[in-house]
């Protein structure tokens, strides 16, 4: 087989390949078999039809596809091994020259991982905002666990407070017409924690118990149905209970009901604990995310179209299947934020991705890091714990999923790749801005 092979910009590989004519006929003649042992030709058995019947039945050009597929993967693995190509997709074929028994001539392109320059990414100093809890945050964490155990106490003799939580009817109407869904009975609600319309809840503050009353607000320009986006809006309410959270007192036994815990200075230990925890790893992950940055920074890519068309159309699909399983619609996601807008944003974050994903694998290429198996085994028994799942029926669902194993590979090169930068470059921590 003569292969001539030229590298071209944007990391692409031209490739002109002759294959001999004695490879093509035998490619050829399996492809008719292929063809015979399937199709159902009156007066012959399967597979029994003779060369010149299939050609009649089938086309001589469908067979010559058949028969470069079965040739293709073997000469592309040749080209590629030989000429030690670091490849990031399947070659395509331009165009090829293909006549039963002569040599056959094709031409074809092959895109090249992009070659990454890195002047530093060791030895480094970076500047680290430090992650400290705010002053109560103790008592604030200590006051939601009690608010957990709280009990709800119904109230007759007042109106309603911001923090109550209450029952109630409501009926919208925007514009003269009634809103869809926008309607509900005995509908409960915290009033301290509402995700309704901005301003709805505080006009359900100080309202007495069986009182009925109309309150006005205005939906969102942001709002996701169009319809009512920025329009304003009338919805009659009517309280039917009104309910106070009753906290349980700060004891011994409390602390006992709520963990393995025997005094309360035991469990305010623990939360401190936790808060402590919670700091430490916030500033490895906010020291590891700077470091990295500061490498990207110090990284040169050229990174082709084709490779973030590609990225773009998987992050499009992913994002289309969130929209669903939220409830929505890829139509209604353009009908509000607008085509160019998410497709702007989604290519961005297609080259921020193949960007990060690119000098990820230089370090681990440049400092020999790899995934050995005790690696993958740890993060699936991890990961295993985390789903509730023994790890050997997890592995083998992993197995019937090549696309999870890849990408849990990768995770896992990921994650010793910014253990190494971590280790070898200096991280100074400075006050908050």
């Amino acid at each position: 087989m003569k292969i001539d092979l030229e590298k071209e910009s944007n990391n692409i590989a031209k490739v002109e390949i002759e294959i001999p004519a004695k490879d093509g006929v035998d490619a050829y003649n399996r492809a008719v078999k292929n063809y015979a042992r399937y199709m159902n030709i009156p007066g012959f058995r399967k597979g029994k039809a003779p060369r010149n019947i299939i050609e009649r039945n089938v086309g001589v050009d469908r067979i010559k596809s058949e028969a470069l597929e079965i040739l293709l993967p073997e000469v592309f693995s040749t080209v590629i091994r030989e000429n030690k190509l670091d490849v990031i997709s399947q070659p395509t074929v331009e165009k090829y020259e293909f006549e039963v028994g002569k040599d056959i001539k094709l031409s074809a392109k092959i895109e090249l991982r992009p070659e990454v320059k890195l002047e530093t990414y060791k030895d480094m100093k970076v500047d680290v905002e430090e992650f400290k809890h705010e002053k109560d945050a103790f008592d604030k964490s200590l006051e939601n666990l009690l608010a957990q155990s709280a009990k709800l106490e119904l109230v007759v003799d007042r109106k309603t407070k911001s923090d109550d939580i209450i029952v109630f009817d409501f009926d919208g109407y925007s514009n003269g017409e009634k809103i869809e869904h926008g309607d509900a009975k005995n509908y409960t609600l915290d009033l301290a924690n509402s995700s309704f319309i901005p301003g709805f809840a505080e006009q359900l503050v100080d309202r007495a118990l069986g009182e009925e009353f109309e309150i006005n607000v205005t939906f969102p320009e942001t709002y996701h149905e169009k319809k009512l986006a920025g329009q304003p809006a009338t919805f009659k309410c009517k309280i039917n209970e009104i309910k106070t959270k009753v906290l349980p007192e700060l004891t011994d036994e409390f602390a006992q009901k709520v963990g393995p815990f025997k005094t309360v200075d035991d469990l305010k230990a623990d939360i401190q604990n936790y808060l402590d925890k919670q700091a430490e790893a916030t500033n490895k992950q906010n020291s590891e995310k700077a470091i990295f940055e500061k490498v990207l920074e110090n990284a040169e890519v050229e990174i082709s179209d084709s490779m973030i068309e590609r990225e773009a159309n998987s992050l499009l699909e992913d994002y289309k299947q969130k929209l669903s399983a939220q409830g929505f619609t890829w139509e209604q996601a353009v009908e509000t934020q607008g085509l160019d807008s998410i497709m702007e944003k989604i290519n961005e974050d297609a080259k921020f991705r193949i960007k990060n994903s690119l000098v990820i694998d230089k370090v681990a290429s440049l400092e020999n890091i790899k995934v050995e198996p005790a690696d993958f085994d740890e993060k699936l028994e991890s990961l295993a714990a985390m789903y509730q799942m023994d790890r050997e029926t997890f592995a083998k669902y992993m197995m019937k999923n090549p696309g999870m194993l890849n990408g849990l590979s990768q995770q896992v090169l990921n994650e010793k790749v910014m253990k190494f930068l971590a280790e070898n470059n200096t991280v100074n921590f400075v006050k908050s801005k």
